[in-house]
């Protein structure tokens, strides 16, 4: 089965935040580069969803992976859809409060 990967205002936010830090830090390429990396990631759980570890202390069905021992990705899988919810990148306080509501995918 594939699923659709598809990623939350919030998650894309993240995304936007880390680009913008990491090009004054290393410039934009390669702040770039490793933005897409991350997103081509979060891609990937398409084929393979049912990963990472089940939290749902802090939100129903959400999932938690770490990417390179640098980011933690939190998604939900519901139905054929995997919904990428926030993307936590080095030391990021994981909070319930974070969550953005349950949104039908």
């Amino acid at each position: 089965m594939s699923y659709r990967v598809v990623f939350s205002p919030a998650a894309s936010d993240d995304l936007e935040n880390l680009f913008i830090y990491l090009a004054s830090e290393i410039g934009p390429r390669k702040a770039r580069d490793y933005v897409g990396e991350i997103k081509a990631y979060c891609l990937g759980f398409s084929t393979f969803p049912q990963r990472g570890m089940l939290r749902d202390d802090l939100w129903p069905d959400l999932r938690l992976v770490g990417y390179r021992r640098k980011a933690t990705i939190a998604f939900q899988v519901r139905g054929d859809f995997v919904r990428i919810v926030r993307i936590y990148h080095r030391g990021r306080d994981i909070d319930a409060d974070d969550y953005p509501p349950d949104a039908d995918l």
